[in-house]
């Protein structure tokens, strides 16, 4: 058996799997579901179904809209500017790893982004915690979950400013109070399902106030009008990813599954923190869930250890280039018993080696 620990594209239950392979042969009346058209019933049929379970798991309150765009996370790093920072204003940003480093050199294409805080000379180990939010700024803008780095950000400072958040590697993985953000967006590649769509979750009134002349395909507003079908939709992204959303209401919703993913992250940490061999690379209480990164105390072990867990049924081990080391992505559909496999081949390891 494979146990996949890759950081993206995700991991999908394999229920899934199969309802979108079925899905691929025959939608309806033998059209596959990706000849299918996006204007028909039965699609805009599963446009419908896929906000209600996004707006349904999330418990999105009433003066928000739910979209369905393309571009991923990194085209939203430019659109989140130009919708919602006035010429002449500024944005605050907490600089917590690469993808939050990127958004904020979206920013200079249309104001300023002011960075409150930074963990960048620590490597970005840490989540910054004392920094104050000017009350002038247009928008906060923060990454909820760092996967290059293994850091997540468990609550959100008290400001009066509106908070937009790239959600995009834990969204749908824990409980959160979608009023207290008034954008959200993330790459559904992670909870929600095969790359090519990008979720947003915005709140209504927040638009129309940046003055400026907006692109068509780049206007938030265009694509409320819309229905997420101002153009051609990724139809099959959008289709999978309500299997996958059919799937985690089946399991309880995300409630539930936090709780497993709480149990799988402390199943590995724990093991981190006893095992001799290994050391995790960031700040406990910051740590992440979805990203586990560690490293071993002899760094000359790290490729004999990796060929070992390969060669027994773990994929996708390696840390981020950038960082080095071993990163274990623990999305939603892993079972627990993977990480358990992987437990068992570190203290194998271990034994082995002392």
């Amino acid at each position: 058996m494979r146990h996949n620990f890759g950081a993206g594209p995700c991991i999908l239950p394999q229920e899934v799997f199969k309802q979108a392979s079925r899905a691929v042969l025959d939608f309806k009346d033998g059209l596959s579901i990706l000849e299918i058209s996006h204007r028909t019933p039965e699609f805009e049929g599963v446009v419908e179904e896929t906000g209600k379970l996004v707006k349904e798991l999330l418990n999105v309150p009433a003066g928000y809209s739910v979209l369905f765009l393309q571009g991923g996370a990194s085209l939203q790093f430019a659109m989140v500017p130009m919708n919602l920072l006035p010429e002449g204003k500024s944005a605050s940003y907490l600089e917590t790893g690469v993808w939050a480093n990127k958004a904020i050199k979206e920013v200079k294409f249309f104001g300023k982004a002011n960075i409150i805080a930074s963990s960048k000379d620590s490597n970005y180990t840490f989540i910054p915690k004392d920094y104050s939010i000017p009350e002038d700024s247009a928008y906060f803008h923060c990454t909820s979950n760092n996967t290059i780095y293994g850091t997540e950000m468990f609550s959100l400072p008290e400001t009066n400013v509106p908070v937009v958040c790239d959600m995009s590697s834990d969204i749908m993985s824990r409980v959160i109070d979608v009023s207290k953000y008034d954008l959200i967006y993330a790459g559904a590649q992670k909870n929600i399902g095969p790359a090519g769509l990008t979720i947003v979750i915005v709140k209504d009134e927040i638009l129309g106030k940046s003055g400026r002349a907006i692109p068509s395909m780049l206007d938030y507003q265009i694509h409320i009008d819309g229905g997420s079908m101002y153009n051609t939709p990724p139809v099959f992204s959008i289709y999978v990813a309500m299997l996958n959303l059919r799937w985690l209401k089946s399991k309880g919703g995300v409630a539930e599954i936090e709780k497993e993913n709480i149990a799988k992250a402390n199943a590995l940490y724990t093991e981190i923190d006893r095992n001799p061999l290994f050391k995790g690379t960031c700040a406990v209480e910051d740590r992440s869930r979805m990203n586990v990164c560690f490293v071993m105390e002899n760094p000359e072990l790290e490729k004999p250890f990796l060929k070992f867990v390969e060669e027994n049924g773990i994929e996708g081990l390696k840390g981020h280039r950038s960082v080095g080391g071993f990163r274990a992505s623990m999305y939603n559909a892993l079972p627990i018993t993977s990480v358990h496999a992987l437990i068992e081949l570190m203290q194998i390891f271990a034994e082995n080696h002392k």
